[in-house]
């Protein structure tokens, strides 16, 4: 029966409502002539629905006669019926169906490349790397040896640890891991001296192996020797070591600017213009023309690789371009505000060159007065570590 009821459907089928006061009698005329008859559903006494199929329909006709039945279409199923309805969309079931072959074939290409886990290496340097060894847009995933890849790309990058490589659909996750940066340090078995890399004043030196060349409150100078890599004995000659120290300096950090009273000022006027390009792989399309509006505007650049599916990327990207304009106010500020924004920004950039783990211990600010500006300084006094090993030839 199952396979009659799938044949029907390939066939057609139709979904009826009978009525009549024999509706037993239909059904048992309908079974004894084998007709394939499903889905039997009773609403009253006197009523139910069934599905029969088109031919046996045609037959049903008789049996109703007989029964003193009446016989209503309530829908009409299956393949024909499907083909009968989109007769007329001929070109849509074209288009559909080279939809369907176009992503089958494209499911067989990588159309997007997922750099994870890179931090100082800029990802369009590995998306290059990967590319001249064979892992790029519109390469075929049957070409493309990851294993071979990665030890390739190990191979010309020392800065890359550790790299996998993993295809999911049309995506490539690519996840790598960034070689730690360790200062350079001499073999414990060279014989080295200690030398200061920046200018300050020592406040302490402890010295384990090795002669100190200066003492708590001397000025050194950048490249002056803190401690010498040798020994010399009262009753032996002189030993050359490795020299190891723990030294600490007062150092000062300072930066000096310009600030003046009159400035003009870049403000949004609150007018943005969106411009729309579509890419498709290196064929790309603009719907917008080159020149903006605006005469001053800041732009903002989006762009997004369609995914139809998780990991099913195709090879189209869609590109925004916002405008923001901005028109130039001239602001005038008084002394005490100025003094407040020379002093956060000069600030900001020495805390980004003192050391982690220094502790600053004074702050200096000091200004002068010009015609139209102050000029500003800030001082930082900074308790550090210093030195550095230097080799003995």
């Amino acid at each position: 029966m199952g396979l009659k009821i799938f044949l029907n459907y390939i066939l057609g089928y139709v979904r009826i409502r009978v009525e009549s006061v024999f509706i037993e009698r239909f059904i048992n005329i309908c079974i004894s002539k084998r007709m394939a008859i499903w889905n039997i559903k009773r609403e009253k006494a006197t009523i139910l629905y069934a599905n029969i199929g088109i031919k046996d329909f045609k037959r049903i006709k008789q049996i109703a006669k007989k029964t003193k039945s009446e016989i209503k279409i309530k829908s009409k199923k299956g393949v024909p019926f499907i083909f009968h309805k989109y007769r007329k969309r001929k070109i849509f079931a074209i288009l559909f169906s080279l939809i369907i072959v176009l992503l089958i074939v494209m499911s067989k290409f990588i159309w997007n490349i997922e750099i994870n886990g890179n931090i100082d290496i800029p990802k369009e340097e590995i998306i290059r790397d990967l590319a001249e060894l064979g892992l790029k847009t519109g390469a075929t995933k049957k070409s493309i040896n990851t294993k071979q890849v990665i030890n390739k790309i190990r191979l010309i990058r020392d800065d890359i640890a550790w790299i996998g490589i993993d295809i999911k659909g049309t995506n490539a996750v690519v996840e790598i891991k960034e070689v730690d940066k360790a200062p350079k340090i001499i073999d414990k078995n060279d014989y080295c001296s200690i030398v200061a890399d920046k200018t300050g004043i020592i406040t302490k030196i402890s010295v384990q192996d090795g002669t100190a060349a200066v003492a708590v409150g001397d000025l050194v100078k950048k490249g002056d020797k803190l401690v010498y890599g040798y020994v010399e004995g009262k009753y032996t000659d002189t030993r050359y070591v490795h020299a190891i120290s723990d030294i600490e300096a007062k150092t000062w950090y300072s930066k000096k600017e310009n600030f003046f009273y009159n400035q003009d000022l870049p403000t949004a006027t609150g007018n943005i213009e969106e411009k729309y390009s579509i890419k498709i792989q290196n064929f790309k399309i603009n719907f917008y023309k080159t020149l903006s509006k605006f005469e001053k505007y800041d732009t903002i650049n989006e762009s997004k690789k369609i995914m139809l599916f998780p990991n099913f990327y195709i090879p189209i990207e869609i590109n925004k371009i916002t405008n923001k304009e901005y028109v130039m106010v001239q602001k005038t500020y008084t002394e005490e505000e100025l003094l407040e924004i020379a002093t956060y920004k000069l600030e900001q950039e020495i805390e980004k060159q003192v050391p982690e783990g220094s502790n600053i211990i004074n702050k200096q600010i000091n200004t002068w007065k010009g015609t139209d500006y102050i000029e500003v300084e800030v001082i930082y006094e900074v308790l550090e570590s210093i030195g550095i090993e230097e080799k003995i030839m």
